[in-house]
């Protein structure tokens, strides 16, 4: 996840180190602690899924309710597996042109849970787009408004001496605020967009007392993708690509997959490379509108390649517009 991810790398490394020499819960508790006491491990507020380019809205809200389809979208990564307290996340969402209005119109609303040691962040969101015909494609504006829930569990600490306000002993909770807005040009076979999220940057005070506080910084992300068709019709080349920064940390992935469409089902495999950080391998495929796709991220660093993340994606797709003529003859403006 960015720069999140690197702290947390380091923070379950320096686990492994400590654990044979001093208590194991103390160890955990501290690293933990030290998470949510330094702003920089939060640099990189947001969680990085290996497959971004089928999770465009997430990232850009311009994206929502785009083409004649409800989107319903699901996924679960599982984090540098094979350590303790490693990290998952889960998100859900759907979201659906608004044609009793005008099919310019799109909303969507969704849910995160991001689970880190004895960390919890959980976001609960909606989302809205306006899509304007422009120079044979069109051009998207969007906002994301949010309720972000943070959740630290201090009964599991086991400092040993206590009185140090800075150490929450019980579960310490908070709330805040927060927005994302975004910018997105499509067109026939490729797309552009650009979000920034936390808008609001908002600082999140947890506890009763308030002693301990969790900034979130802004993020620029900046997504783009190209299909290149090949002679057979059966094959088509989908490249993305997606940068984020919080002009602290950055990150960049870069994916391509081969896709197969068959008459009664779609199927994919590629590559995606984050440089400095990770090599994912991704196959999955389309079978009467419900997408189900599986990558795996090897870490380059020294964690290793067999503790890496495993991500699973479902999403489901079916045709809204009951005023066009002729049963699905479309395809979805999302690149897929």
């Amino acid at each position: 996840m960015g720069l999140k991810c690197n702290k947390s790398v380091f923070f379950l490394f320096l686990l492994r180190i400590l654990q044979e020499r001093m208590k194991q819960r103390f160890v955990i508790g501290v690293i933990c602690v030290l998470g949510l006491l330094t702003s920089k491990s939060y640099a990189q507020y947001d969680p990085s899924f290996v497959n971004y380019w089928a999770m465009t809205s997430f990232y850009n809200p311009a994206a929502t309710g785009q083409g004649t389809m409800l989107n319903v979208q699901g996924a679960y990564s599982m984090q540098m597996t094979g350590f303790e307290n490693a990290p998952s996340v889960m998100s859900a969402y759907v979201d659906m042109p608004l044609f009793f209005i005008s099919a310019r119109h799109g909303a969507g609303l969704g849910f995160m849970k991001d689970q880190i040691g004895l960390f919890n962040h959980q976001k609960f969101y909606l989302q809205y787009a306006y899509h304007q015909p422009l120079w044979g494609g069109k051009l998207s504006v969007g906002v994301h408004l949010a309720m972000l829930s943070e959740n630290f569990d201090g009964s599991e600490l086991d400092l040993e001496e206590s009185g140090d306000p800075a150490f929450p002993t019980n579960e310490a909770e908070g709330s805040g605020f927060d927005m994302n807005v975004g910018l997105q040009y499509s067109h026939k076979s490729w797309y552009i967009g650009f979000s920034m999220l936390h808008c609001t940057a908002p600082t999140i005070s947890l506890g009763e007392e308030e002693v301990n506080e969790l900034k979130v910084s802004s993020s620029f992300y900046l997504m783009g993708g190209y299909n290149i068709r090949l002679k057979s019709p059966l094959y088509t080349i989908h490249t993305s690509a997606m940068m984020r920064s919080d002009l602290l940390g950055f990150r960049a992935d870069i994916t391509g997959r081969l896709a197969y469409h068959g008459q009664k089902f779609d199927m994919y495999g590629g590559l995606s490379y984050s440089p400095t950080n990770s090599v994912s391998l991704l196959l999955g495929g389309t079978f009467h509108g419900l997408n189900i796709g599986y990558a795996y991220e090897m870490y380059t660093s020294a964690i290793g390649a067999l503790h890496g993340t495993h991500e699973v994606i479902i999403g489901y797709q079916t045709d809204l517009n009951l005023f066009k003529k002729g049963k699905n003859k479309h395809k979805s403006v999302r690149i897929l």
